[in-house]
């Protein structure tokens, strides 16, 4: 047993691996180019293979991890709909799949406060953690479905949330080189990425939002 779960685990950070070297790559090269879409698409296979073979590993003797699992699911939520907000430049409305995928992460991001807030009460180490990545869970589905029901923002605002989604991915995938890779387990290990991702998100929103055209009074 102990064999086969150090087999998944080398499979799932070659993976990662992967994922995080192509994501880079997609961040460096030109926006819209046919280098980055090919990237973006290697970093999307990469990642969500990953995370499903991380899934059941979090469940196996000697290795149970409610946290990595409830990551994992976070992380597969960012690079599925982050793919799907490029259809957003084309519908009319969210389908059926859309709002599964909001409501699911929105319902596990509801666990993961409510486990996080349970730890913090009964001093449980890590509690923090829980809530801090429930919280950016349950505040983007939340934006998930006011945009969904906005079909007039689509055009206008599908290429942010392409580049929230598949950086807030990204993100994950610097954090578990980080905390996994080289065994650095800090708070601030867990957390600073995030917050330094959140930055270069608001960088790109800011930069690609419609210019405000000015009204000249006569």
């Amino acid at each position: 047993m102990e064999t086969t779960i150090k087999i998944l685990i080398y499979i799932h950070a070659f993976f990662g691996g992967i994922g995080l070297m192509t994501g880079i790559g997609s961040v460096l090269v030109k926006k819209g180019s046919a280098l980055h879409t090919k990237m973006g698409k290697l970093f999307s296979i990469g990642m969500i293979t990953s995370c499903l073979i991380s899934l059941p590993i979090c469940w196996l003797p000697g290795h149970q991890n409610i946290f990595l699992f409830l990551i994992g699911l976070f992380t597969i939520y960012l690079v599925i709909s982050g793919n799907r907000a490029s259809s957003f430049k084309y519908k009319s409305e969210a389908d059926f799949m859309d709002k599964l995928i909001s409501g699911s992460m929105f319902f596990f991001s509801v666990i993961m406060i409510s486990i996080g807030l349970y730890c913090q009460l009964n001093a449980i180490e890590n509690g923090i953690l829980f809530t801090f990545f429930g919280g950016f869970g349950l505040f983007m589905t939340t934006k998930d479905f006011i945009f969904y029901k906005n079909a007039s923002e689509f055009k206008k605002k599908w290429l942010s949330k392409h580049i929230g989604k598949m950086v807030g991915a990204l993100i994950a995938s610097i954090t578990a080189f980080i905390v996994a890779g080289m065994g650095i387990g800090n708070l601030i290990s867990w957390m600073m990425p995030s917050v330094l991702g959140t930055i270069y998100i608001v960088y790109w929103s800011r930069k690609i939002a419609p210019k405000k055209e000015n009204l000249v009074k006569v």
